[in-house]
Formats: structure tokens, sequence, C-alpha cells
């Protein structure tokens, strides 16, 4: 297992070189710069900024500098948000992204798993259908549907909860982690209901059944347990991405995280905050699928990772 998790940091760091690299020359493909994008300065004035900054050197000596302070953990400084670094601006809105993110996650996967279960020991009933509808509708309609429908219902048409904004605590959490729940909660019940399916129609049930256990070690100790290792496969990268701040509920809601912060860069061509937000995701992710796999052998004790290979 040592030496696995060993080789898989390493493909971690030759991962994220390759992350950042494209993601500097995608930057540096892109018209215009983040100087002149949103200032007025004459010509003169911005020539003065660029060579501040480092922008008129030759590409190559921006990309090793970039690479070079990266290496030290510096992502640079933002040149729309008043220079400020862009490590303490992630960090400034992680607070609330987390919050949502895991609010939703947490909720979403709850629920998911409830009706999945529910769908899959009572299959073909109203029960399974049911818990199969909310499924589908969770997974086809996009999350800012579902804002701006609970928008109008709780915030508007009944005043329950704030329309948007961070300013009442709790309050303001519900409705963006309600809407962003709506994927992991679908995901959840597909997932569960149809492994759990498989599971209770294999030969190793029977036999448990057989020896006189009952119906809930048949359901929790033996069919929940296999279904969960293809749930945590898709779950990884679905919580990393509702973790690190949601584009656009984050906008809708306006709260003050790291999807809306990004939105902002894109917008004003902001590229040390726009390539340090990819590369925070990138690692966010990278570490989430690695937990995932070590994860495999603690779910189901017969997955053994060696060398590399499960």
């Amino acid at each position: 297992m040592a030496k696995y998790i060993v080789k898989r940091v390493f493909y971690m760091f030759i991962t994220l070189f390759l992350i950042a690299t494209a993601t500097f020359f995608l930057m540096k493909t892109l018209p215009g710069s983040p100087i002149s994008s949103a200032s007025k300065l004459n010509p003169q004035q911005l020539a003065v900024v660029e060579a501040k900054y480092g922008l008129d050197q030759p590409l190559p000596v921006q990309y090793g500098k970039y690479m070079l302070n990266l290496v030290q953990g510096d992502l640079g400084n933002s040149y729309q948000f008043k220079g400020a670094d862009v490590t303490d601006l992630i960090i400034s809105r992680l607070g609330p992204s987390f919050i949502l993110g895991a609010q939703g996650l947490i909720l979403g996967v709850a629920i998911g798993i409830i009706l999945g279960m529910i769908a899959a020991l009572k299959q073909n009933t109203i029960w399974d259908y049911g818990s199969t509808f909310i499924a589908i509708i969770g997974i086809s309609i996009p999350s800012f549907v579902f804002a701006t429908f609970l928008q109008y219902w709780l915030a508007i048409k009944w005043e329950l909860l704030p329309v948007a904004l961070w300013d009442d605590g709790w309050k303001s959490s519900i409705m963006p982690s309600i809407a962003l729940a709506m994927g992991p909660l679908a995901t959840a019940a597909r997932f569960i209901r149809t492994e759990m399916i498989e599971v209770l129609s294999s030969d190793y049930i029977t036999l448990a059944k057989s020896k006189g256990a009952s119906s809930f070690e048949v359901a929790f100790k033996h069919a929940f347990r296999n279904a969960l290792i293809p749930l945590v496969t898709v779950l990884g990268p679905l919580a990393a991405g509702l973790l690190t701040g949601s584009l656009v509920i984050e906008n809708i809601f306006a709260i003050p995280g790291i999807g809306e912060q990004f939105v902002k860069a894109i917008m004003v061509s902001d590229f040390s905050v726009i390539m340090g937000t990819t590369l925070f995701f990138s690692v966010f992710l990278i570490f989430v699928i690695l937990v995932v796999d070590i994860l495999y052998g603690i779910i189901d004790p017969r997955i053994r990772l060696s060398g590399g290979n499960s």
C-alpha cells in the first residue's frame, strides 16, 4: 500500500505540472492582457504597468518565472483584485464554498442512499417508481433551475428565506445547499438501486439467507456495503467539484465563494486568479481521487492494492 501511495503521489505531481503548463499557455492565447482588458491607460502607461508585472517579457521567460514561483508555493498576484495574493484570495473564499459543498453533498448523498435502498428493496412497487422518478428529475433538471424555483417559492412567494447574499448565517446556505444536493441525490439513488438489485440477486446472498441471515443483515451487511464501491467512485470527483465552489449556484445566490470569484476573474481576464483557481481545483480533485482509491480497500477487504495493482 505504501509503495502504491508513493507512486500515485509522484504521478500527481506530474499531472499538476502538465495542468499548470497547459493552463499557462492557454491563458496566453487569449487576446490582449489582463491590464489592457479593464484599464483606461494610454499606451505609455500600459507599457510601464506591463513591465512591472513582467508581461512585456518573452513567453518562455514568463513561463519559467511562473513555474519557479509555483514550486515555491507562490500563485502570483491578482491584476484586478487590488494586486492581492492569489493564494490569499482563494483561502478567503474557500469557507462559503466549502460550507455549501459539504452541506449539499451530505444532504444529497444521505437522501439518495435512502431512496436507492428503498427502490432496491421494494423493487417494482410504487416506492421503487417514486424513488426512480425523483432521481430522474434530479439528474435531468439543472441545478440552476432548482435554484430559481427555490428562490421564487421559498424567498419571494412565501418569504421564508433570504433571496440571496451571505448575510443571514445558516439561512443563506439553505437554498444553495438544496440546489447543489440534487445532483448527488440523483447519482447516489441510481447507483445504490442498480448495485443493490444486482447484489441481492447474487448467489452468496441466497446462501446468506439459507443460513438464517435476517433481512437487515442481508440489506446492510452484504448488499449495501458492496453497492457503496461504485458510488464512492463517482462521488469522489463530484465532491471535489461541490467543495471547491459551484460557478452557477454561487452567482445566482451572490455567494462570495471560489466559484463566484472565478467567474469575475474570467470576465476581467485576471490570468493569475484563473490559473491559480484551476490549479487549486486540480490539486483537490487529484487528492480526492487518491483518497477514493484507498477507500476501496477499506470498504471491501477483498480489494488489495499492491505495487499499484488492485
